[in-house]
């Protein structure tokens, strides 16, 4: 059986699907395997790896690289075009929409003669929790 997405239907995808449709922040592949190990799940880093990258370009799951370099996951909260608000202590993330930032995108592009241009955009702070902690 193949699902939507056109990955094969396996018990090991499942859990993966399920884990991230509960986890309600960004984490690594490496994070939600280990989540996966910890209930006892057998389910190989490779497998989440693909999971959470086929999920990410068919627009199911946000994707941001943290300061790191590393890629993180959560599922998408929202099916139109958003960029994100992420704090750099606790990684909360807030969903934002940026008309401005898109008509600049537009017109940058438009300038350069370049169509069909895809763009992603996270800003980085510290949120009010954090804040209010220091």
């Amino acid at each position: 059986m193949v699902t939507s997405l056109g990955l094969r239907a396996t018990k090991q995808r499942a859990a993966v699907l399920a884990l991230v449709d509960e986890v309600a922040d960004f984490r690594s592949a490496q994070e939600l395997h280990e989540l996966l190990r910890a209930r006892g799940e057998s389910v190989g880093l490779t497998t989440v790896y693909r999971t959470v990258a086929t999920l990410a370009e068919a627009g199911e799951l946000d994707v941001i690289r943290r300061a790191d370099g590393e890629s993180v996951y959560r599922r998408c909260g929202s099916g139109a075009h958003h960029h994100h608000l992420v704090c750099r202590d606790c990684g909360a993330a807030v969903e934002v929409e940026g008309p401005a930032m898109e008509r600049w995108a537009e017109r940058v592009a438009a300038d350069h003669g370049y169509s069909q241009v895809a763009h992603t955009l996270e800003l980085f702070g510290v949120c009010p929790v954090c804040s209010a902690a220091k």
